[in-house]
């Protein structure tokens, strides 16, 4: 379960994503953060009981490593992005997002997954991916990266809102991916 914490129209409260959490013990739980003070990450991590810190801005490895919550590190994968791009990150797991000027995630674009497979194969820590995912091409995204994992958020949505059948048939459609043996590499 992901709670967003940089500034988008996603952004919850740490009061309220807080009451979220202990809500639901037994669920892993993500903040997502975009160059934000490590002081703050830290404290909204302990505060919530964060189990990951995901990050989407222009962290370094050695704020990463500072974190003291285990990382997944966000990265655009544009034209320049390769495995260069990650090798000095000592994080939990590597995001591969879409590249949009201006934007650190969460637009809704996917990016082109048969360009970008080399360089995922290649990538030293297990990785997610996002960006324009939704029930309709998750499985497609799974066959051709094999990613460790998936994150979606636009792509289960209607008019802004959570939506609870587009979230099943994006469950039901990663889980088929993962029957057929496309999650594990």
């Amino acid at each position: 379960m992901g709670f967003v914490f940089a500034q988008s129209r996603r952004k919850i409260t740490i009061e309220t994503a807080a009451r979220i959490a202990q809500s639901v013990p037994h669920i892993g739980k993500a903040g997502v953060f975009v160059n934000q003070p490590l002081a703050e990450v830290r404290e909204i991590a302990d505060y919530c009981g964060l189990n990951y810190v995901q990050l989407h801005g222009d962290e370094s490895p050695e704020y990463c490593q500072a974190v003291g919550v285990p990382v997944i590190k966000g990265f655009s994968v544009g034209p320049d992005f390769g495995k260069a791009s990650t090798v000095l990150y000592n994080v939990e797991y590597f995001l591969l997002d879409s590249l949009v000027a201006g934007k650190s995630g969460g637009t809704g674009i996917s990016f082109d997954w048969c360009r970008s497979r080399e360089v995922a194969g290649e990538l030293t820590k297990p990785f997610l991916v996002a960006g324009g995912l939704t029930p309709d091409n998750v499985a497609e995204a799974i066959r051709v990266l094999t990613p460790d994992g998936v994150d979606v958020s636009g792509g289960v949505e209607t008019g802004g809102e959570k939506d609870v059948e587009k979230i099943r048939l994006f469950i039901d459609a990663a889980r088929k991916a993962e029957e057929s043996g496309r999650f594990a590499k």
